[in-house]
């Protein structure tokens, strides 16, 4: 099951917390990739088939996590390379990378803001995790003994 459909099999199961948790923990990362396919594959099987070959390729990854930037740039994109000038487009998209990263970062933020107002209206079996952990403390209308 992708992690699209498990995300919205738990909406529908009503475990808001554990759909959010799945989701935020796949939003931790951006990858960039530039690259120049061929006709000559180097590929022996399918799943190589999908990937560039490193020569290639640019790919930028962005954790927003750890703040970690990591960047590859394959030989045909510097120097005397052949697609020298493609470098340019993969900055650009890099940077719109980032402007994505900070609009998702402040839609989460109005997110949570509505998540903490509406969690004490949700019944209680939506505010578990599966492991059964309470994700909020209780509160003055749980009724708890």
């Amino acid at each position: 099951m992708s992690i699209s459909d498990d995300f919205k099999e738990k909406l529908k199961a009503g475990k808001i917390v554990d759909a959010l948790t799945l989701a935020l923990s796949e939003a931790i990362e951006l990858e960039i990739t530039t690259w120049v396919s061929s006709n000559k594959s180097y590929a022996q099987t399918s799943a190589e088939a999908e990937q560039p070959h490193a020569d290639c390729r640019m790919r930028t990854r962005l954790n927003i996590v750890d703040g970690d930037i990591e960047n590859e740039i394959g030989s045909q994109f510097i120097g005397n390379g052949l697609y020298t000038e493609l470098r340019q487009f993969h900055l650009d998209q890099v940077q719109e990378g980032r402007q994505i990263i900070q609009q998702n970062l402040e839609n989460l933020q109005q997110l949570f803001s509505v998540l903490t107002k509406t969690m004490n209206q949700l019944p209680q079996e939506s505010r578990q995790l599966e492991s059964g952990n309470p994700v909020l403390p209780p509160s003055s209308q749980d009724n708890l003994p």
